[in-house]
C-alpha cells in the first residue's frame, strides 16, 4: 500500500465471530506519542503528524473503542516515593487463590504473573529498602517457596512495544 505500513489483525468477540482491527501508519505514530506523553493535545498530536485535531481525535477514538487503546496512565517515580529496592520474585505455591489474594493486599507488590516452569508465579516487588524486602519475603513463607532477583539498574522500563523504524 504505497509504502506504508498496515497491519490488520483478527480478533473474536462475545458472539464468536471474528472482525478485523486495522491499524495503519499513522495510528502507530499516535501510539507513540500518546505512550511518550499521555497528556499530549489533539492539536499537538496533529501538528507533528500533519493531522487536524479533529482527525486525529477521531483516530484515537476508534483506536479506544478497539481495545487498542485501554487507559492513559501517570508515570510514578518509586525513587522519589522512597522506595528504593525493586526485586523480582519467583515463587511456587499449591494455593493459588490464597496467594493471590495475599499479593493483592500487599502495597509492596506492584505486578504479578502466572508463568510456566518451576515456579507458578512472578512478582515485581519494590520496597523502601532490602529489609522491607526480607520483611515481605518472610510473610509469604506460609504460601510456598520463594526466589528472589534483586533488580541494580534499569536501563529502561515501560518501552514501547512499537517498533521505531516502522514508525516515523
Amino acid at each position: 500500500m504505497d509504502g506504508f505500513l498496515y497491519t490488520s489483525y483478527f480478533v473474536g468477540n462475545t458472539y464468536g465471530f471474528e472482525r478485523m482491527i486495522c491499524v495503519d501508519q499513522i495510528d502507530y505514530k499516535i501510539m507513540s506519542l500518546l505512550h511518550e506523553n499521555s497528556r499530549i493535545p489533539f492539536a499537538e498530536l496533529g501538528r507533528i503528524i500533519g493531522m487536524t485535531q479533529p482527525a486525529v481525535k477521531e483516530r484515537v477514538r476508534r483506536l479506544e473503542e478497539q481495545g487498542i487503546i485501554t487507559g492513559y496512565h501517570a508515570s510514578i517515580s518509586q525513587e522519589k516515593l522512597g522506595k528504593h529496592t525493586t526485586a523480582f520474585v519467583m515463587f511456587r505455591t499449591k494455593q493459588c487463590a490464597a496467594f493471590i489474594d495475599f499479593c493483592k493486599q500487599s502495597p509492596e507488590v506492584t505486578d504479578m504473573y502466572r508463568i510456566s516452569g518451576e515456579y507458578n508465579y512472578m512478582l515485581k516487588v519494590v520496597t523502601r529498602s532490602t529489609e522491607e524486602l526480607v520483611a515481605f519475603s518472610e510473610r509469604t513463607g506460609d504460601f510456598g517457596f520463594s526466589y528472589t532477583l534483586i533488580v541494580l539498574t534499569a536501563p529502561f522500563e515501560q518501552k514501547m512495544m512499537l517498533e521505531e523504524e516502522k514508525i516515523f
